[in-house]
């Protein structure tokens, strides 16, 4: 499957994902690439966008490759990929100093994204988490984890496009997937959009200020 950019593929998930509009969800954005798929989502099922600021800790000598992620919140939720650790000899000091690298990009983009935007409660809601495609699923799993923290009902993944071993190894930690496509001999994300065009800051708050932000009421039954 090729998708045309992020909106194209966001559409399509939007329409995947249509049996949850009844059951008034928040959808969640993993910046910067999957807050254009997310906003198409969101604004097909008449639901609230909001973020989660989630930052990949890549390897010294191989940013793209991750060993773990940190999400943002009062106590910040950090995940290790041992298997990258080990492979890359990586100290615990070395991965605890990029981790604090990400922390204040995370703080950079929270301000710039959202300043003083009021927050989607997810606790007692349906939360689906939406990013433009998944490759090791480090940061998703990040994601998962910190988003379990606040309590929602149900914790859907929505994606695109994602490796089908990926997609097995985080099938425990969410209560459904929703993927497009699952292609064995995955390469890479960008493989499957013709436009993979890198998403500005400037993007994503235009985005977001199309979906005002509101109060979430978890449903009564």
């Amino acid at each position: 499957m090729l998708f045309r950019d992020r909106n194209d593929a966001g559409r399509q998930l939007a329409e995947a994902l249509v049996k949850y509009k009844n059951r008034h969800p928040v959808v969640l954005a993993l910046p910067r690439g999957g807050v254009p798929v997310a906003a198409e989502v969101a604004e097909r099922l008449e639901a609230p966008l909001d973020l989660v600021l989630v930052r990949k800790i890549g390897a010294p000598m191989q940013p793209e490759l991750a060993m773990g992620a940190v999400v943002d919140g009062e106590e910040p939720v950090i995940v290790h990929n041992q298997d990258v650790v080990d492979l890359t000899g990586v100290s615990e000091e070395t991965f605890d100093a990029i981790c604090k690298e990400e922390l204040v990009e995370i703080d950079r983009r929270r301000e710039r994204y959202l300043g003083n935007r009021a927050r989607s409660d997810v606790k007692g809601q349906v939360a689906i988490i939406v990013d433009d495609g998944i490759a090791t699923g480090a940061t998703t799993l990040a994601a998962f984890r910190a988003l379990r923290n606040r309590g929602p009902k149900e914790l859907i993944l929505a994606v695109p496009v994602a490796p089908l071993e990926t997609l097995q190894r985080l099938h425990g930690e969410v209560d459904t997937i929703v993927c497009l496509d699952t292609p064995r001999d995955f390469g890479a994300i960008g493989y499957y959009y013709r436009d993979f065009s890198q998403v500005s800051d400037d993007e994503v708050v235009a985005i977001l200020k199309r979906f005002p932000a509101k109060k979430t009421t978890a449903p009564t039954s």
